[in-house]
């Protein structure tokens, strides 16, 4: 599945090279018509990230989010900066399909399984953003990549799993905004310990090639932002390599 992404900072489409807030590209563009473009391409999942909301929480841009959620028929899921119950009911109210939750699963994982709990597990998605070490241990970082973090990806998903994790997004921190390509051994790797986890890739998406390879990695999504923005291909286009299902 195609999941278009954009990166929203003080209402306006950015993009930032592996998490940087320092290294920050600015598009000349409108979020809804550039989502309601994807829309028409036949994109039937949107991902938006308010990175606005995920550096200061208080920030968050909700007003709009909720003019994006009332502009689209598709779903949409939406992360960046949730950290309390009430912010997650009030995106579900406002006609998001599943709240995207980053570093607050690291760090208080009981708070974010009630949610799990109370809203079912297609409300919530799990943004794990790993930072692969050279002995190959997938450590999650926090707090929008800007401090590291400490728990592997496996422990993670093993405590999730109890209030029935299904949705998780996982990002290779290293290819994010790169244009290198997907890590698909990571994809393919958690796609066969995980079969009943529906994985959604992000990262270094930059070619339709790449495109293919995810989609033979048994990831179930995949989240393109960059590619789309400079007119590497097009939603169609990533749709005729990966039809929606």
């Amino acid at each position: 599945m195609i999941i278009p992404a954009i990166d929203l900072i003080d209402g306006q489409v950015v993009r930032l090279y592996q998490g940087d807030y320092d290294k920050q590209t600015t598009f000349d563009l409108s979020p809804l018509a550039q989502l309601q473009s994807y829309q028409a391409q036949g994109a039937k999942l949107l991902h938006i990230v308010d990175l606005t909301g995920a550096k200061d929480p208080n920030k968050r841009q909700t007003q709009l989010i909720s003019e994006l959620a009332a502009g689209l028929n598709v779903d949409i899921q939406v992360g960046g900066g949730i950290r309390s119950e009430e912010q997650v009911a009030e995106l579900l109210n406002i006609g998001v399909k599943r709240v995207v939750i980053g570093s607050l699963a690291v760090k208080e994982p009981e708070l974010v399984k009630s949610w799990f709990v109370k809203y079912g597990s297609d409300a919530i998605c799990l943004a794990l953003d790993v930072n692969i070490n050279e002995a190959g241990e997938k450590i999650v970082a926090v707090s929008g990549w800007q401090s590291g973090g400490g728990k592997s990806l496996e422990s993670l998903v093993a405590e999730f799993e109890s209030v029935g994790l299904k949705h998780a997004l996982v990002t290779d921190i290293s290819r994010d905004g790169t244009l290198t390509g997907a890590n698909t051994e990571l994809y393919t790797e958690l796609a066969s310990a995980y079969p009943h986890i529906l994985w959604q890739a992000s990262g270094g998406i930059a070619t339709l090639d790449n495109v293919a390879a995810v989609r033979d990695s048994k990831a179930s999504g995949i989240i393109i932002g960059k590619a789309l923005l400079i007119n590497q291909f097009t939603v169609e286009e990533a749709i005729q390599c990966w039809p929606n299902a």
